[in-house]
């Protein structure tokens, strides 16, 4: 399943730095996005745009996750020429990343 089906998403930055927020639908989810949804498989999505490990912040009470991603200083939203320079768009992939689910709603 997709992390679309479960969970919405932000993303902003500032320099070099991205900033994506993953936030469960239901509250019953975010031990599934928790348990799933690593620094480790962030950083692996988004390998060839960022040059350090992904930081992931976990906020329970929120239902929500928060990464941050560096990409290098020279792709910084006023130095890059990439036509979505600013990382937008980014949590649209995070948000398909797949995540293994089974009929009853539990991490399989």
């Amino acid at each position: 399943m997709k992390l679309r089906e479960i969970a919405h998403a932000r993303a902003g930055d500032k320099g070099n730095l991205i900033n994506i927020s993953l936030i469960a639908f239901d509250e019953a989810d975010y031990p599934l996005l928790a348990e799933q949804v690593t620094a480790e498989r962030v950083s692996e999505l988004f390998a060839p745009l960022i040059v350090c490990p992904v930081e992931r912040y976990c906020i329970p009470a929120l239902g929500a996750l928060n990464f941050v991603l560096r990409r290098a200083p020279t792709e910084s939203v006023t130095r890059s020429l990439n036509l979505d320079a600013h990382g937008k768009g980014l949590s649209f992939v995070l948000l398909n990343m797949e995540v293994d689910i089974d009929r009853d709603g539990q991490a399989g």
